[in-house]
């Protein structure tokens, strides 16, 4: 069993049907409806003109969602998968909390959707940029909101996110998992949509200088899940995300003493303290490429190196020619 289940295991929710009851009630029931009765009778009571007004017409259907929501959590009326995925908590708190950044700020444009197959297991392969990898959750909201399947986009990351107080669990409940070969074939062979970034820190730490140069991709073990697997493999392009946070510096003694793989200095951080952590807000497009086959080899093929190299320069070859495509096209980073 890996560090990913293991942990899921750990965290995993007692169902409904099996929770300490009170009164012949799920715990955390009758807190629930009281929070629930109060809300709703003061929305309906003296709230409720100020609601109309400032929540606009369907506010009602809203409210109630949201109280039924809350009322599964404080119950523990929801599931989890073995990898500590949480679809609901994904859904109505983690995508709605991303989307207008997506929509508003990075204004995203995503071509290609149609590459992701309706159904079955699918590995997404994409560059990696911006200092702080923003760009990974984004393709996230733009694989969900804009399939016509909704369909979730499981990332493999590195240790180092799942190390960070409070980032690893949410990381796990938003369906993350660690960056190994045996979580990637697992959830391929489950029909899941997986996404991984080969270049790793390598990319998202590289110098603007090096802005939309892949680095390298490792020894191509996420070519040889994917045909062990037999599910095909989706070049994703990501132009917009290397002038987020652009790194004209690295502060390398103190990331080493942070124990950080790098430390950046940006136009705006540190200079402008908190203020620079702010992205610029740049224009971004998410281009999804042509599905590349796996099918074609045996699943022996996987532990052919020679085979697993040719696929993976294959693959970094497209995404790398797409780049340059996409920043032909670009009016300006901004527009």
């Amino acid at each position: 069993m890996t560090a990913a289940r293991d942990h899921a295991a750990e965290a995993r929710v007692i169902p409904i049907e099996s929770a300490p009851s009170w009164q012949g009630e799920p715990a955390g029931a009758g807190i629930a409806d009281r929070i629930a009765e109060a809300v709703g009778g003061a929305l309906a009571g003296p709230l409720g003109a100020a609601a109309d007004r400032a929540l606009g017409k369907g506010w009602e259907g809203r409210a109630a969602n949201g109280l039924a929501f809350l009322r599964r959590r404080i119950t523990g009326d929801y599931e989890i998968d073995e990898f500590g995925f949480d679809q609901e908590l994904t859904e109505e708190v983690i995508l709605s909390l991303l989307r207008p950044i997506a929509e508003k700020y990075f204004r995203i444009e995503v071509r290609g959707i149609e590459n992701i197959p309706a159904e079955g297991g699918v590995l997404i392969v994409s560059n990696h940029s911006g200092t702080i990898p923003l760009d990974a959750v984004m393709t996230q909201v733009a694989i969900h909101d804009h399939h016509p399947h909704r369909r979730h986009l499981r990332m493999l990351a590195a240790d180092l996110v799942f190390v960070l107080p409070g980032i690893g669990e949410l990381a796990r409940k938003a369906g993350h998992t660690l960056a190994c070969n045996e979580d990637a074939q697992a959830l391929l062979e489950r029909g899941e949509v997986v996404g991984v970034w080969p270049e790793g820190f390598k990319g998202i730490g590289k110098p603007f200088a090096e802005r939309y140069k892949l680095q390298r991709f490792g020894r191509g073990g996420f070519v040889a899940s994917a045909i062990r697997a037999q599910v095909p493999i989706v070049p994703c392009s990501i132009v917009g995300a290397e002038e987020t946070y652009p790194m004209i510096g690295n502060l390398k003694p103190l990331a080493r003493l942070l124990g950080l793989p790098y430390l950046p200095i940006t136009p705006t951080f540190p200079w402008l303290g908190p203020l620079g952590a702010l992205p610029l807000p740049t224009k971004w497009i998410i281009q999804f490429g042509e599905p590349i086959p796996t099918d074609s080899h045996p699943r022996e093929a996987a532990d052919d190196p020679m085979l697993v190299f040719n696929l993976t320069d294959q693959v970094r070859e497209t995404i790398q020619h797409t780049l340059y495509k996409l920043l032909m096209q670009r009016r300006s980073v901004f527009f």
